[in-house]
């Protein structure tokens, strides 16, 4: 027989199992030649204006892409080998030269990778137009976007699979040579003996994981990243050490309820767990870390996309602002806004401004690239401050006397440190005098400029610093429908006069959609491909599992056991491996999302998009859940 007839009769033979690892190869081609199509767009990279910068997100994205699609291709072809080692062993008992058999693994290996890319890319072009119409829809860019394909886009699929198809390829020419005959016939009945629990592995895992959240919210380390990486080594290792001993204890309890252990079926699903609990550790870490980055990416881009004109107020209160340099400028300006019939003014104030030089060495924020001995700080009178209050529509209303001070809560500080009882250092040109303050206030004022440190003063206090340092006036206007004042925002504009600072809501708000719509996208996206990933791993995992289980399920039916009852044992098994990780994932994720970010969980603007995204994945992680206990189903009770 030659080559050619063999692997074909093989591949006709076992084509479940080839179908299987051919279509996760689809998959992952699929994947990374949308991404890499929407990359190259020359619609896309047409219609972002800061594609310099989206460009380079693409690109650490696509990056991050290729790890993903590697470690999933190599997972996938590490399930596929360890199937066909017992083929491998027949094959080498019946005479087949080992040389003859490596070539038959590289080429079948080589032909359904070839083939994959083809299909893939095909699907691939298919999708990725859909995918753009997506993008810019959540950036709020009306462009039609013609179907093409990228050659760019093909060449740079090709160079990454065929890199990793050769390799795999390569691995499975090997596997003849790397194992013993009695391994490769043995490979399916390989057991392990059941572990020991650990009360050192249990106390490990609890001090790793808390010195890690302890890390991450104290920012004990003034380097960043230095504390990211202990942060990431200590939960890796806190989760691993988590589940080495974890599952052992809890089965271990669930055998010694005599109770539940013997009723039912109970105790063929807790000694199946038990027996092969070493194997799972790595697979559920790999599985609890993957859904926590999941949950992540999909809360932070959704939670940023589901505020963005909240955030667009807090970044610029008023609809349009502007410093004042001269009469005419001015009355430019404001022949612009009042011509605009569809937006009629509902607030004009003139804001005076103060700027000193501050002390902040005793205030819990610095921003970033200043000495705390010497930032900039923006002062406004308290008068003035209520008038602002009353422009926007809030109710709250300060009272401050002598050197009494209240603080705005910079943009970029994400902490939740209270300025209350804090004092501030002011340097005039005359002296200097200390502020204390009163009160922190979340609500912003002023549009952000760097360093973006406001802070509201006594009216005779800033009437005395008014005698001895300039003032400048900020002109603000508030109008009714902000976000659809495109036509005026860009009139305004090309006024030009940088001097001015000339700032709109409109232009505020378009750059947060554009923004949160490519964040909410992007992560999104490798969201989606962390979750199929994660829901693959364990179905891959399962399947196997199912492959060794097949013939005790046979004696258990002829022992009286009915298919629903197997069914039950299917379900609640798999029911353990998916629901374990994906409760340590969301708890990672809370400590994540409130330690990094400074998140505020139970905040309504937060919660609800939160919520959203936790029930989204949880939804789609059901839908693999039952495809799994379906599958094994199948398997074990056919």
């Amino acid at each position: 027989m030659t080559l050619f007839r063999l692997m074909k009769k093989n591949m006709l033979g076992n084509v479940k199992s080839y179908l299987l690892y051919f279509f996760s190869m689809i998959f992952s081609v699929v994947i990374y030649f949308t991404f890499v199509s929407l990359r190259f767009s020359p619609d896309i990279q047409s219609s972002i204006e800061s594609w310099d910068v989206m460009e380079s997100v693409f690109f650490q994205a696509s990056l991050l892409l290729i790890l993903f699609v590697s470690v999933f291709i190599l997972y996938s072809n590490s399930f596929f080998t360890k199937k066909r080692k017992k083929e491998v062993g027949l094959y080498s008992l019946f005479g087949v030269r080992k040389k003859t058999i490596g070539k038959l693994l590289f080429y079948e290996n080589l032909i359904m990778g070839i083939s994959a890319i083809v299909v893939g890319v095909l699907l691939g072009a298919i999708l990725s137009k859909l995918f753009a119409m997506i993008l810019l829809k959540l950036m709020d860019i009306p462009v039609n976007i013609s179907f093409g394909i990228s050659i760019k886009a093909i060449l740079n699929t090709m160079v990454v699979f065929l890199c990793l198809i050769i390799f795999t390829s390569i691995q499975a020419y090997r596997l003849i040579f790397r194992f013993s005959l009695i391994h490769l016939f043995q490979a399916e009945n390989r057991g392990e003996q059941v572990p020991r629990a650990s009360i050192i592995s249990a106390v490990m895992a609890v001090v790793l994981l808390d010195s890690s959240y302890w890390i991450i919210f104290e920012s004990i380390i003034e380097e960043p990243r230095i504390q990211l990486l202990l942060f990431l080594v200590g939960i890796v290792a806190g989760t691993f050490l988590l589940f080495r001993s974890l599952i052992v204890f809890i089965l271990k309890a669930a055998q010694k309820n005599k109770t539940s252990y013997y009723k039912g079926m109970n105790l063929i699903t807790t000694s199946q767990l038990l027996y092969r609990v070493k194997g799972y550790q790595t697979t559920l870490t790999m599985i609890s870390l993957l859904s926590a980055v999941t949950l992540c990416s999909i809360s932070i881009g959704y939670g940023s996309y589901y505020n963005v004109e909240k955030s667009a107020v807090k970044f610029m209160p008023f609809s349009y602002s502007h410093f004042s340099i001269n009469d005419n400028f001015d009355r430019q300006v404001e022949r612009i806004i009042e011509n605009d019939e569809a937006h009629p003014i509902t607030a004009k104030l003139d804001i005076p401004i103060i700027t000193l030089k501050g002390n902040l060495s005793r205030l819990p924020y610095t921003p970033y690239g200043y000495k705390p001995e010497d930032v900039p700080v923006n002062l406004i009178s308290v008068a003035t401050f209520n008038q602002i209050q009353k422009s926007l529509q809030r109710d709250e209303i300060i009272q401050l006397t002598g050197n009494e001070a209240v603080a705005i809560r910079p943009w970029q500080d994400n902490t939740a440190e209270d300025y209350s009882n804090k004092t501030l250092k002011l340097i005039t040109n005359e002296d200097s005098i200390n502020l204390t303050i009163e009160k922190m206030m979340e609500d912003r004022v002023l549009y952000w400029s760097s360093p973006d440190m406001n802070f509201v003063v006594s009216d005779e206090l800033f009437a005395e610093l008014g005698k001895t340092n300039q003032s400048l006036l900020l002109k603000s206007y508030k109008v009714k429908d902000e976000k659809t004042t495109e036509e005026t925002a860009n009139k305004l504009i090309q006024l030009g006069k940088s001097k001015s600072q000339l700032s709109t809501f409109y232009g505020t708000y378009k750059n947060e959609l554009q923004s949160s719509g490519m964040d909410i996208f992007l992560l999104g996206f490798l969201g989606l491909v962390f979750l199929a990933a994660t829901g693959s791993i364990i179905y891959f995992k399962q399947l196997s599992e199912a492959q060794l289980d097949q013939n005790r399920y046979k004696i258990l039916r002829k022992l009286g056991v009915s298919k629903r009852q197997v069914l039950k044992t299917v379900a609640k098994q798999t029911m353990f491996v998916f629901m374990l990780p994906f409760i340590i994932g969301i708890l990672h994720c809370i400590v994540i999302l409130k330690a990094i970010f400074g998140v505020d969980l139970m905040e309504a603007n937060v919660l609800a998009p939160v919520l959203a995204s936790f029930g989204a994945y949880l939804l789609i992680y059901l839908v693999y859940y039952l495809f799994t206990v379906n599958s094994y189903n199948q398997i074990v009770n056919s």
